[in-house]
């Protein structure tokens, strides 16, 4: 709100990068064409704005949230959001094209209620996603039951089932992933939290031959809202990977961004 009061004054303009991301956000959320408010600004702010890889737009993330509703109910996905999240490492892989070629996820969860048998996960690919030609993989203690997929938003939901009934407050650990590969090149990996959780940590890690010039990590409270706790990450290169950990997670977005260039 302050910096939109500022913007209001002219005490300021856009210029950053989370500014023209803001931006970007308003002529979605008030319907204009697209580039009618940054065509306003000088040169200069134009020139940050159009730096920027392309990313999904805030309207394609609310159509793929609509996808997503629709693919959960598909399911019966029950209405309490299944187990709660005690501890979740996910691990990103960008290939040599800068494509997601894919993840995987070691994760805790605890049983909230008696009778917990199975996970609903989530993957989003990038624009240009096949999501009917992403593989499913059930790794450990944890089996793959239905697979439902949006072809037009590239969102795939996956079941996995658990070998046994959770009691209220027993704990599972259980590992799976999506190989992917499906779609152009991306620029950031984003994950969304629904409830209050444990520890989360996200690692990106890069094919030699396509290393980012630099990496950051960020938050939203909503796809509309802007991003903020903007931190730059330093890129290993002898493991051409960076990484955050989060504790505890708070209901939002948490993610990575890179540029290549």
């Amino acid at each position: 709100m302050t910096s939109l009061s500022y913007w209001q004054q002219g005490a300021r303009r856009p210029q950053r990068d989370e500014s023209m991301r803001a931006v970007r956000a308003l002529e979605e959320i008030l319907r204009l064409p697209d580039e009618s408010l940054i065509r306003l600004l000088g040169p200069g702010e134009k020139a940050v704005a159009t730096r920027r890889p392309t990313t999904r737009s805030y309207r394609a993330l609310v159509t793929a949230s609509g996808a997503l509703d629709r693919l959960l109910a598909d399911l019966g996905s029950p209405l309490d959001g299944g187990p709660r999240t005690v501890g979740h490492v996910e691990r990103v892989r960008i290939g040599a094209h800068r494509e997601l070629l894919g993840r995987d996820s070691q994760h805790i969860v605890r049983a909230h209620r008696d009778g917990v048998d199975r996970y609903v996960a989530v993957h989003h690919g990038g624009p240009g996603c096949s999501p009917g030609e992403v593989a499913v993989e059930a790794m450990e203690n944890c089996r793959t039951g239905r697979v439902r997929w949006d072809t037009g938003t590239g969102v795939l939901v996956a079941e996995l089932l658990f070998d046994t009934r959770l009691r209220s407050g027993e704990t599972h650990v259980f590992r799976y992933g999506f190989e992917d590969g499906t779609a152009g090149a991306s620029s950031e990996y984003i994950r969304g939290f629904g409830r209050p959780a444990g520890q989360y940590a996200l690692q990106v890690r890069f094919a030699a031959a396509a290393l980012p010039v630099r990496c950051h990590r960020f938050a939203q409270q909503s796809t509309a809202a802007p991003r903020v706790d903007r931190r730059e990450l330093a890129l290993s290169v002898r493991h051409r990977s960076v990484h955050v950990v989060e504790q505890p997670v708070r209901v939002g977005l948490l993610g990575i961004g890179w540029d290549w260039e």
